[in-house]
């Protein structure tokens, strides 16, 4: 018996996580890894979380702690979040706020409250794989998102109608990009409020390296030029998402979205039917280490990563032959390197794990059509100084015996 016959169709869409699979190398001994996008767990503020665990679970605050919450999320939470979204200039409220699990799960929900099978996302090319995992399994076409402006939202249109959808969101990491690191600059984000606002579609702005910024100016995020705009976040058709796991800690899965509060209603209802609330207790937790010492914490972080971004910037300088170009970001935890066109990420990795026990990320895993296979990602925040020259040595000799 196999019940495979009778799955939804949709499920033919679901691809397994090339980043997820390749988490597993971190457990062989001798790999050089840079191929997860996860922080360094040596600087997770674990002692915090253990006394803010204890508090919450203390006799006079564990019925709270242990019990079913409302979807929304924690109030004292969405409160601080509050504060934090305004001095970023957006001002909201609570109701403006929803607490999920992680921003992965606000990406799950936004494609499940905007598409339809045969409906259009635009998307970067490269951008996150994990949003084209979530957007997937609800059967949408994607079509490119150009951000310079010379592409007319008429034509958006009538690809996506001769595809036989509507376009229904442009989603975008323009801060510290996964996988590039890339940031776009002011006038890129006003052209994407001009596309949406042509379209009459969302902007879905994934926010979850806004705060590790290491030199450069800040620049605002595009749900805050939209309130700018329209001088109410009521009017607005950004969608904010944020996350404390590059912040924090990953693992609590704490994430959250700002939009106008008839999107909040709408995701609050798809929580109530998927999981009801995230986990209470570590909504309380987070909010109570947040509040205690974000700012500081954040501080150490950009002081640590910003060393490690410097020191991969140089190592690669030093070791990689001619030929090999790579961006050099602001912030965040990625370097996108691209190779001589004739050469394939994805060949290059097994060579560099056979022969030379590194890793990272091919590129062509963050392309919606599968192109960019001469390009790879490479994470510095989870290595050591000593590791990125290391490793880039390594991956510097990969590469010279594939050009030859």
């Amino acid at each position: 018996m196999s019940l495979e016959q009778v799955f939804a169709s949709r499920t033919s869409q679901m691809k397994a996580s090339e980043i997820r699979e390749l988490l597993k190398l971190l457990e062989q001994p001798g790999i050089l890894s840079f191929a997860g996008g996860i922080p360094d767990p040596n600087l997770f503020p674990a002692e915090a979380f253990s006394e803010a665990y204890a508090r919450a679970l203390s006799p006079e605050n564990q019925a709270v702690a242990l019990q079913y919450s409302v979807s929304e999320g924690y109030l004292p939470l969405r409160r601080w979040l509050v504060g934090q979204m305004e001095r970023m200039g957006v001002p909201c409220d609570v109701d403006n706020i929803l607490i999920t699990s992680g921003s992965q799960q606000a990406l799950d929900y936004l494609g499940k409250l905007f598409l339809n099978a045969g409906d259009t996302a635009l998307v970067e090319g490269p951008t996150y794989m994990g949003a084209l995992g979530a957007f997937r399994a609800y059967e949408p076409r994607f079509d490119r998102l150009s951000v310079n402006g010379n592409r007319p939202a008429q034509d958006y249109a009538d690809a996506a109608q001769a595809a036989g959808g509507k376009v229904k969101f442009a989603y975008l990491t323009p801060d510290f990009a996964n996988p590039t690191g890339k940031t776009m600059d002011l006038r890129g984000r006003e052209s994407v409020l001009d596309l949406t606002e042509a379209l009459d579609v969302a902007s879905i702005e994934d926010a979850a390296y806004q705060a590790l910024r290491y030199d450069g100016d800040s620049v605002p995020p595009i749900l805050a030029l939209e309130v700018a705009r329209k001088g109410d976040l009521e009017a607005c058709r950004t969608i904010y998402c944020g996350s404390f796991s590059k912040t924090l800690t990953p693992g609590l899965r704490v994430g959250w979205v700002v939009a106008a509060k008839p999107v909040i209603r709408q995701l609050v209802l798809t929580k109530q039917a998927s999981d009801l609330h995230s986990p209470t207790i570590n909504q309380i937790v987070v909010h109570e280490v947040a509040a205690r010492m974000f700012e500081s914490h954040v501080g150490t972080l950009r002081q640590s990563y910003g060393a490690r971004r410097d020191a991969m910037l140089a190592a690669l300088e030093k070791h990689m032959p001619e030929g090999v170009e790579w961006t050099r970001p602001e912030g965040g935890m990625f370097v996108w390197m691209t190779l001589p066109k004739n050469m394939d990420g994805a060949s290059l990795l097994a060579e560099a794990l056979r022969s030379e026990m590194v890793a990272f990320v091919p590129g062509s895993a963050f392309f919606a059509d599968g192109a960019g296979a001469n390009t790879l990602r490479l994470n510095f925040s989870s290595p050591t100084v000593e590791q990125i020259d290391e490793g880039m040595l390594r991956l510097g000799r990969v590469l010279r015996g594939a050009l030859t």
